[in-house]
């Protein structure tokens, strides 16, 4: 295997920069610029040099050996100054290394999976905790990270696999009278994981809405304030607003960070009927968000449906524009901020209470392995239940489940995956 390099820290003017190399000639390129390592693999302060004999700079350099580093691999770090020409005047010296190459999106991670210092939902875990804006996908992502996935398939897997051995016995002695019957014990082991798994399976759409953002529409007819509490929200003018009914033609997104969950607030057209082609588009695009979006607010003075968005459990309705009129402790206003610290708040609780339901199975992938196993030890059961005489189907279903559960921390079928999740990895990791 190739040795690898790389910066593995963010590129312009920092503190400190770290430059990353991997692989069997790690120590050896390293020497070259710094002269040595320490023995004890303690972090050391060297000078390092260019190949011209050039002072680069002074660095903290940190060596580790073979299955100790992220990678698991032999692995030197040059903690450099930070400035913009030092990483480039050493980057440029470590090209030019007859041993190294420069390190491919995401390379780093795969080395760790390929060296099994990391299954792939921990892959995946770390994507989601190096894109993570805000604490609820932070703590999400870290979980995951963490081997949280992987030890629960692991749990699932040993369990199937002591059914299987069950049912191996009933096979193997089938023209013998078997001294106990085993059907009790594989069915209650089969119900435990099938247990587990329809709540996980449960949980992803939620875990994913963490992950990727909830969405929050925004409703009402032409004139109602939509904007303006869009703006009071977002404490900025992300919307253009108007005294005159029809200003919003498209659907305005604003990125928000609700008490640590990741929340769009979408800014809708008025819904009402128009002869406007253009207002007609926005009309339809703001019906359509809205039915799809996690919360719709509604503002209204009545508790009515508009057009084709119908309320959902969990919507809020709000009586507009409370600071022109006497309203109710259900009034608000984007123009004063009446009633707006109250509906964050509504809206936090909201969504707050369905994160609780998440779980460890984050992405779309961990879903559907999840739902081919619980299909596969659905069958199994109820071959159980047919009877003994049909104990090696049974098997085989259970089989087919471990594998399903397997393909999820990317023991087996995963190739097709790799590319796209190392894609969104940057040089350094």
């Amino acid at each position: 295997m190739e040795t690898i390099y790389a910066l593995a820290s963010a590129r312009g003017k920092a503190g400190v920069a770290v430059v990353r190399i991997s692989g069997p000639k790690a120590f050896s390129a390293a020497k070259t610029f710094c002269q040595s390592l320490s023995e004890t693999r303690l972090p050391v302060l060297r000078k390092l040099y260019g190949f011209d004999g050039s002072l680069l700079d002074e660095a903290l350099v940190l060596s580790f050996n073979v299955g100790q580093s992220f990678t698991g691999e032999e692995t030197v770090e040059f903690q450099t100054h930070g400035s913009i020409a030092t990483v480039n005047a050493l980057l440029e010296n470590l090209s030019e290394h007859p041993d190294l190459r420069l390190a491919e999106p995401g390379e780093f991670t795969r080395r760790a999976l390929e060296n099994d210092k990391l299954d792939l939902a921990q892959v995946e875990g770390l994507s989601d905790l190096l894109e993570a804006e805000t604490e609820a996908q932070r703590k999400q992502a870290l979980r995951v990270f963490s081997g949280e996935l992987g030890n629960r398939a692991d749990f699932w897997r040993t369990t199937l696999i002591r059914a299987v051995s069950l049912l191996e016995v009933t096979i193997d002695f089938a023209d013998e009278d078997v001294p106990v019957d085993v059907t009790p014990e594989v069915l209650e082991l089969a119900n435990l994981v099938l247990v587990d798994l329809r709540s996980e399976a449960e949980g992803v759409k939620i875990a994913e809405r963490i992950r990727e953002g909830f969405e929050v529409a925004i409703v009402g007819p032409p004139n109602a304030g939509k904007s303006t509490l869009l703006n009071a929200l977002a404490g900025r003018d992300a919307a253009i607003t108007s005294e005159f009914a029809g200003t919003t033609r498209d659907v305005i997104e604003v990125r928000m960070d609700l008490n640590g969950l990741p929340v769009t607030v979408l800014d809708t057209a008025g819904i009402r009927e128009t002869t406007d082609d253009i207002e007609k588009i926005g009309v339809q695009r703001a019906q359509d968000r809205a039915n799809a979006a996690d919360i719709r607010v509604f503002l209204t003075e009545k508790m009515a449906a508009f057009g084709d968005v119908r309320a959902q459990v969990g919507d809020i309705f709000r009586t507009p524009k409370a600071d022109q009129s006497q309203s109710s402790d259900m009034g608000i206003s984007g123009k004063t901020g009446l009633g707006v610290r109250a509906l964050i708040d509504e809206v936090s609780s909201i969504l707050e209470q369905r994160s609780a339901s998440a779980g460890i199975a984050i992405r779309e992938r961990h879903r559907i392995s999840i739902l081919n196993a619980i299909n596969s030890l659905e069958y199994a059961v109820s071959e159980v239940e047919y009877g003994m005489e049909r104990a090696e189907i049974a098997s085989e279903e259970f089989r087919t489940a471990i594998r399903a559960l397997d393909s999820l921390i990317g023991r087996v079928d995963v190739e097709n995956v790799l590319d796209e999740i190392f894609s969104s990895f940057c040089l350094g990791k």
